[in-house]
């Protein structure tokens, strides 16, 4: 259960939402919930992955899905999906219902894609919604709510959208072999391969200069310490079924996040 569920990035997204959570002023029992709502969705999401490629991953030979392996009935991981997706609602609604509302907004932009839009050239989508959602679940839930400011919006949007196409790299030929054909697979390995650290830039990009004020020497050295990453972890390692490029985007979006910790109370 726990490798079918995608435990590293569910886990990378709760510590940054949580992390930012705290940051912005929810407060030990907000930021708890905060990270109990963000992480039951990012699990129902996972098994639900992994429940609906099951098929496709056994024609693909995955032996890292225990749902493609027989370890685990696909039916199972279904069940867990939608037992975690039940729990993610009462759990984010404990930050209000608006807040509450656009987090699941966002995890049901999760399950889109594994259900239909990842098939598509609108597959960037629920990545982008996703994690736009995060800023604004996060400050919506304050003791007076508001709406984040745009750029932490936009820079959620851009590192969902970098997410998505590195997420995708070492399986493009997998996905094409089995009839999906989301925005990625059209656009090819050697496309995804640049297109992904520049978006990943913007992003640090977006944190860097949206914010008033100038931007001090910590802010410049995170964003010259993500640029590097982002062009090592992802246009460097070509190989087929490399993670790295995947790891390089959780690294450029902890350091995007820390630029957001250490602005935190200009979130909103």
């Amino acid at each position: 259960m726990l490798r079918s569920c995608h435990l590293e990035p569910a886990l990378a997204v709760t510590v940054f939402v949580t992390a930012l959570a705290v940051a912005a002023g929810r407060g030990a029992a907000g930021s708890a919930s905060v990270a109990a709502a963000v992480l039951s969705g990012q699990l129902s999401i996972g098994w639900c992955n992994d429940a609906a490629d099951a098929r496709r991953d056994t024609a693909c030979g995955r032996r890292d899905k225990p749902t493609a392996t027989g370890e685990l009935p696909p039916r199972t991981a279904a069940v867990a999906a939608v037992t975690a997706l039940a729990l993610c609602v009462p759990l984010s609604l404990l930050s209000g219902a608006a807040a509450g509302a656009v987090h699941l907004v966002g995890v049901a932009a999760g399950w889109s894609y594994n259900l239909r839009l990842k098939q598509t050239v609108l597959s960037p989508l629920p990545y982008a919604v996703g994690f736009a959602s995060l800023p604004a679940f996060v400050t919506l839930g304050l003791p007076s709510p508001t709406w984040p400011a745009w750029w932490a919006v936009t820079a959620g949007l851009l590192l969902g959208v970098g997410a998505h196409l590195v997420n995708v790299l070492p399986d493009i030929e997998d996905d094409l072999a089995t009839g999906v054909r989301g925005l990625p697979q059209r656009l090819g390995r050697p496309a995804c391969r640049w297109l992904a650290p520049v978006v990943m830039l913007a992003a640090l990009g977006v944190v860097l200069a949206g914010p008033p004020g100038p931007a001090d020497a910590s802010d410049r050295v995170l964003a010259a310490v993500g640029g590097t990453v982002a062009v090592t972890g992802t246009a460097l390692h070509s190989g087929i079924h490399s993670r790295w490029p995947f790891r390089a985007a959780m690294v450029v979006a902890a350091i995007a996040v820390t630029q957001l910790l250490l602005r935190g109370s200009e979130l909103g």
